[in-house]
């Protein structure tokens, strides 16, 4: 036993060393020390810090993210992987512990007695065993596991923060677009009660014997023209509200409007460093816990060329009583250390370690194109942003200087200085301009909704808001039989929220 006592203490003291395979480490890549055509600033608040609610100032607006927030199946969706996640992580640490069992058996035998001929010997026996069996990681093949299935789970996390910031930034463009359907709707009566007052005062004309029946006929064309464009104009906002329906997890209704869309005023605030892009943005993060996960698992794979040492231990009676094979009546109990491992399995865990590369491979590749991407997007967007502003300027212009053509144009034909194609031409370049002029400010203001879900904004903030978000009983970071002794890794450490403080830190494996 003092043999036993003292092996058992000196496995967990080699448990608290290394652990077999690589320790995780981020893979380098090149990182933009700016962003294209944005000056270096100071440290101060960035659009990306903001949480959804500060950036959008419109109460109706706010109140439908919340209730997708609440009801949309897509996030539905993400909390129900992040739950197998975390319950698959928990699987995975029970190996920590010991396994304990039981087994029972009872029968009754009747045999013949050779050297009494006609008699017979009947026998009735009992037996019951709790068996207990611990596999002592000594080579850190389960905490490779454990770093695996923590890590799955974090990616999982990032899933559903990603897809939370998909439906703020989706409900918030078809809202948007909503508003830009109203203006556009708007609009377009505004043209066909133009070309009325344009028709009537051709036919006014006509009658007095001053115009022609042709521009009677074309000035009644235009108009057919501007109320033909009010049914489609409906359409899409009837499909728009049926999206937008869909994202609140409702029927096809409705949908309640607050400020117009000139009146939407979004943030325009500095997007930070490239660098911080790798701390915030959900898919890298996701992306980057793919890597950590399959890094791991390579060293699961090399712990399986090494044997596995475990105790085992029977404690058991047998009796021809039920009761005295519960009490013991004739014991039994064995304590003992087991030893296995592999010798030749043609190939198989060489192989499993090859293929164990090469999606770590795979990971690390598809890590450093996702944050690639994600730089070259935003560096688009903040390009982008800038210009509609100087667009939807031009535009403004544009609007100002055909409006006052068209005044002009109809004060020159009163006095029969101009003829009605310069009328007709002024008001059908007028409508479009407008058009265009409002397609520009709900272009402007998707731009700004794109970069805040490029950056990855609302980073802070804390999942478990949400209702039933993450496992009630989930530890934030503590994980049951996980060994303390991780060293911090290089990922990236997810800061506080700004409501309800959550630090979350991403682990590598312990180094030796």
């Amino acid at each position: 036993m003092r043999a036993l006592s003292f092996l058992f203490c000196a496995v967990l003291i080699f448990q608290a060393g290394c652990a077999i395979g690589p320790n995780y480490k981020r893979p380098e890549m090149e990182v933009p020390e700016t962003y294209r055509n944005v000056l270096p600033a100071e440290e101060a608040e960035t659009l990306a810090d903001l949480p959804w609610w500060k950036v959008f100032q419109d109460p109706t607006l706010v109140g439908l993210i919340e209730t997708a927030l609440e009801n949309n199946l897509n996030l539905a969706i993400a909390v129900a992987r992040t739950e197998q996640a975390y319950r698959q992580s928990t699987a995975t640490n029970s190996a920590f512990y010991p396994q304990a069992g039981y087994q029972g058996s009872g029968g009754r035998s009747v045999s013949p007695v050779l050297r009494d001929p006609g008699n017979t010997l009947e026998y009735t026996s009992y037996s019951g065993a709790l068996n207990v069996a611990w596999e002592i990681d000594v080579w850190g093949r389960l905490r490779r596991a454990s770093e695996a299935a923590r890590a799955q789970l974090l990616a999982s996390e990032d899933f559903q923060r990603g897809v939370l910031l998909s439906i703020v930034a989706d409900v918030a463009t078809l809202y948007f677009a909503l508003l830009e359907l109203d203006a556009a709707h708007e609009i377009a009566q505004e043209a066909v009660e133009a070309f009325t007052e344009t028709l009537d005062l051709f036919t006014r004309k006509f009658e007095g014997g001053v115009a022609s029946k042709l521009e009677v006929t074309r000035a009644a064309a235009a108009k057919a023209q501007a109320t033909a464009l009010i049914p489609a104009i409906s359409i899409d906002i009837a499909s728009a509200e049926n999206r937008l329906s869909t994202l609140l997890g409702q029927p096809p209704g409705a949908i309640k409007r607050g400020m117009s869309l000139v009146d939407q005023k979004l943030p325009s605030l500095p997007p930070g460093l490239p660098s911080a892009l790798l701390e915030r943005r959900p898919d890298i993060l996701q992306a980057e816990q793919n890597v950590v996960s399959s890094n791991a698992q390579v060293g699961v794979s090399m712990g399986n060329f090494l044997p596995r040492i475990g105790l085992v231990s029977v404690w058991g009676g047998t009796s021809e009583s039920l009761a005295g094979a519960t009490s013991g009546s004739t014991s039994l109990w064995n304590v003992a250390a087991e030893l296995s491992g592999p010798i030749f399995k043609g190939g198989l865990l060489y192989s499993e370690y090859k293929a164990q590369q090469a999606i770590w491979q795979e990971t690390k590749a598809n890590y450093e194109l996702t944050a690639l991407n994600a730089f070259a997007e935003v560096s688009s967007l903040l390009v982008e942003r800038t210009l509609r502003m100087d667009q939807r300027t031009a535009r403004e212009e544009e609007v100002h200087q055909l409006s006052e053509s068209v005044r002009l144009s109809l004060l020159r034909y009163d006095q029969g200085l101009a003829n009605y194609f310069e009328v007709l031409q002024a008001q059908q370049d007028l409508f479009p301009a407008k058009f265009d002029l409002s397609e520009t400010r709900f272009q402007e203001r998707l731009a700004v909704i794109d970069l805040y879900r490029a950056l990855g904004g609302g980073w802070q903030l804390d999942l478990d808001w949400l209702p039933e978000a993450t496992p009630a009983d989930a530890p934030a970071s503590t994980w049951p039989g996980t060994p303390t002794t991780e060293a911090p890794t290089e990922a990236s450490t997810r800061a506080p929220t700004e409501a309800k403080p959550q630090t979350t830190a991403l682990s590598a494996s312990p180094s030796p």
